[in-house]
């Protein structure tokens, strides 16, 4: 009997282990895609029309500070959640006095909940916005690669990033694309 419940409680709790590991995976990938996104739109490039989905699958992994703002976002935002279930459990007059006794209303959780959501939210655009500005600071102080085509042609710029199948590369105030296995050169981005 004790045997039985064992092996269904172990069940229980990996299948539900497999699920938050699936949806925090694709949340780290949303906010890779997102940090991606303002990575490149500093130099004005709009990621998304050169990337495929492969590249956005690994874009949190990439890149170490992704990870780390991703963490911090989630671990944050988690902590005001308990410190405020804290709060409302440790001070409940207080807390009420502070909600305008809101607390009291049946669509209080609700609305708290949605807060939360949102603060989530607000906290990942401007970890992306400062994420953008920080990569592009760092992207402009690198030093030049050099390039050379196929036919012995080179160019020179600081390497901005690259995808499965373009390399961008910033010249001066120009931002050259330069397709990997194409007959196409380069193309500049405005």
């Amino acid at each position: 009997m004790k045997e039985g419940l064992i092996k269904d409680t172990y069940e229980l709790v990996f299948k539900e282990i497999q699920t938050v590991i699936t949806i925090f995976y694709i949340l780290i990938v949303g906010i890779g895609m997102l940090f991606t996104y303002q990575k490149y739109s500093e130099f004005g490039i709009n990621i998304f029309d050169y990337a495929d989905v492969f590249d956005f699958l690994v874009a949190p992994f990439s890149d170490f500070k992704i990870i780390l703002f991703s963490t911090i976002t989630l671990l944050l935002v988690f902590l005001f959640f308990k410190l405020d279930s804290l709060y409302k459990r440790k001070f409940p007059k207080n807390y009420s006095s502070m909600n305008f006794g809101w607390d009291k209303k049946s669509w209080f959780n609700t609305y708290r909940y949605s807060l939360f959501f949102l603060l989530f939210i607000l906290y990942i655009n401007l970890s992306a916005d400062f994420y953008g500005i920080f990569t592009s600071k760092e992207t402009k102080e690198k030093s030049p690669i050099n390039l050379k085509y196929s036919d012995n042609e080179t160019i020179n710029g600081i390497l901005i990033g690259k995808t499965k199948d373009v390399i961008f590369l910033l010249q001066g105030k120009k931002v050259k694309a330069i397709p990997i296995n194409s007959i196409i050169k380069e193309f500049e981005i405005k």
